[in-house]
C-alpha cells in the first residue's frame, strides 16, 4: 500500500486541480495490486489533503495552497509550562518499528506471526454482535472478566478486589499516582523496564535502584535502600523479568514481602510475562501469597496477545484499592467495552490455551536458537537463558560503549537495544538486550546476530 501511495503521489503533483485520477479499475489493472490496496492508498492521500473523492464521480485532485503560511509562534509556552519535562525519548525507541531491511531484536511484543489474530477476530466480532456491546461497562470492569483474573492470580484474591484498566502502562501510571505524592521516592529493580522509569519520572517520582542478580532483586540491599531513601513503595518484576529475564527465587519472594512489611511498604508487581514461560512454570505471584494488602498486582495480557488488545487489571486490597479505582476513575472513567468483552471471548475460549502452547513452544524454539546463533558467533559475549518472556541480556565487554554498539548495529542492518537506559543511575557494565520476540524467523534470528557480529568485529 505504501508503494502505491507513493507513486499516486508523484501522479496527483503532475495534475491541476480538479483534474480526475484514474478509476479505481484502472489503478488496479496498472499497478497489479488488489482492490483493497486501491482504496486505502486512495483514502491516505485523501487523508493527507492531496485528492478530493466524490462518491459515484471519483478522485480529483485538490487545490493547492497559494504559499505556505508563516509558523507559529509558541515562545510564550516556554514560560507557562515551566521546567518540568517528559522524556519519552526510552519508550518511543522501544515502540518504533525496525526500518525496511532491518532485522529486529529489539521490540516489547509478539511478531505478528505469533499473535492469535484469527482468534482475536473472531472475538472481536462476536464482542460487537453482543446487543450491550457499546453500552457503558459496570465501573471497575465487567464482573466476568474480573473473576477470570482473581482464578489465573490464585490465592485468596476475589473479583472484588479486581478493576480492569486500559493496559499494562496504563494501569501503572495510576497505581503510582494513586500511592505516591509527586517528589517521592520509589525503588526500583536496577536494571528494570524503561517504561516504569518514564512514568515514574513523569509523575514527579525519584527512581531509586537496587540491584538484580541471576535470581532477581537482592533482599538485603532492598532492606538498606528502604532504609536509606524512606521510600514506601518498591516497584518490581519478579516474573521474567526486563530486560534480565530473571525469575525471583521462592525463597527471596518470602524475604521482599518480609522487607517490604518491616518497611511500611508497598509492593507493585508488574506480572506482565506470566504467560510467556518456556521452561517450567514459574512461582506464584507475590499478590498470591500476601494477606495483608501489601501487593498490589498488575496483570496485563497484551505481550501475549497483540499491542492494541490494552486491557489490563490490578489487583489490590483495603484503602490502596479504593484510593487507585478513584484515580482510574477520575482519569480514564473505564476501558472501553467492546474490547474488555473481546479480551473476555478469547480468554473464554478453547483456543486460548491452544494459543498459549504454540506461542510457549515457539519462543523456546526462538530463545534457543538465538542462543545458538550468540554462541556460534560471538563466542566471547556472556547471555542470560531466561525461562521465559522475550529477551536475553548479554554482558559486553569491560569499556564497550553499548549505545555506540546500538547505533553501529542499527546501521548494520540489526536493531538491538542499548542496556544503558535501562539503569535507573548509572550503569555498572555494558549490556545489550535482545528480543527473540519480534523477529519473523528463527533464520531471521541468526542472521541478526550474524550481523551483530560484523559489527562488533
Amino acid at each position: 500500500m505504501a508503494a502505491l501511495a507513493d507513486a499516486l503521489r508523484g501522479d496527483v503533483r503532475r495534475m491541476g486541480p480538479g483534474e480526475r485520477l484514474p478509476s479505481s479499475r484502472a489503478l488496479v489493472e496498472r499497478h497489479r495490486v488488489s482492490p483493497v490496496t486501491v482504496s486505502r492508498a486512495l483514502g491516505l492521500l485523501a487523508a493527507e489533503g492531496l485528492i478530493v473523492t466524490r462518491p459515484g464521480s471519483g478522485a480529483f485532485a485538490a487545490e493547492r495552497p497559494s504559499a505556505a503560511p508563516e509558523p507559529a509562534d509558541f515562545g510564550w509556552q516556554a514560560v507557562t509550562l515551566g521546567d518540568r519535562a517528559v522524556d519519552p525519548s526510552g519508550v518511543s525507541w522501544l515502540l518504533t518499528p525496525a526500518p525496511d531491511g532491518v532485522v529486529a531484536l529489539s521490540g516489547g511484543y509478539l511478531h505478528p506471526s505469533l499473535q492469535p489474530v484469527r482468534a482475536l477476530a473472531t472475538a472481536a466480532a462476536r464482542a460487537a454482535r453482543r446487543p450491550d456491546a457499546w453500552d457503558m461497562p459496570a465501573l471497575g470492569g465487567l464482573p466476568e472478566l474480573r473473576a477470570w483474573f482473581a482464578r489465573t492470580v490464585g490465592g485468596a484474591v476475589s473479583p472484588a478486589d479486581v478493576v480492569i484498566t486500559s493496559g499494562g502502562q496504563q494501569s501503572l501510571t495510576t497505581v503510582l499516582r494513586a500511592l505516591l505524592a509527586p517528589g517521592a521516592p520509589l525503588l526500583v529493580e536496577s536494571p528494570t523496564y524503561l517504561g516504569a522509569l518514564a512514568v515514574a519520572r513523569a509523575s514527579g517520582l525519584h527512581p531509586v535502584p537496587v540491584p538484580v542478580d541471576a535470581d532477581g532483586v537482592r533482599p538485603d540491599l532492598l532492606a538498606e535502600a528502604f532504609a536509606l531513601s524512606g521510600a514506601r513503595a518498591l516497584y518490581t518484576q519478579p516474573t521474567f523479568h526486563n530486560p534480565t529475564g530473571a525469575v525471583l527465587s521462592d525463597e527471596r519472594r518470602g524475604q521482599v514481602l518480609d522487607v517490604a512489611r518491616a518497611a511500611g511498604a508497598f509492593v507493585i508487581e508488574d506480572d506482565f510475562a506470566r504467560h510467556l514461560g518456556v521452561a517450567a512454570p514459574p512461582p506464584p505471584p507475590l499478590v498470591a501469597r500476601d494477606g495483608e494488602g501489601r501487593v498490589v498486582h498488575i496483570a496485563s495480557l497484551t505481550k501475549a496477545t497483540a499491542p492494541s488488545l490494552r486491557v489490563a487489571a490490578v489487583i489490590a486490597r483495603g484503602p490502596a484499592a479504593a484510593r487507585i479505582r478513584a484515580t482510574q476513575l477520575v482519569e480514564e472513567f473505564f476501558p472501553a467495552r467492546p474490547l474488555q468483552e473481546t479480551l473476555l471471548e478469547l480468554v473464554s475460549s478453547p483456543g486460548w490455551a491452544r494459543h498459549l502452547r504454540a506461542v510457549r513452544t515457539a519462543l523456546r524454539e526462538r530463545r534457543d536458537a538465538t542462543l545458538a546463533a550468540f554462541a556460534r558467533d560471538l563466542p566471547g559475549l556472556r547471555a542470560s537463558r531466561p525461562g521465559g518472556g522475550l529477551h536475553l541480556w548479554i554482558r559486553l565487554p569491560d569499556g564497550v560503549d553499548d549505545t555506540a554498539v546500538a547505533e553501529a548495529a542499527l546501521r548494520g542492518g540489526v536493531l538491538v537495544s542499548a542496556g544503558r537506559p535501562f539503569f535507573p543511575a548509572e550503569a555498572p557494565a555494558p549490556h545489550l538486550r535482545i528480543s527473540y520476540g519480534t523477529a519473523a524467523s528463527t533464520a531471521e534470528l541468526a542472521e541478526g546476530a550474524r550481523r551483530l557480529a560484523a559489527v562488533l568485529s
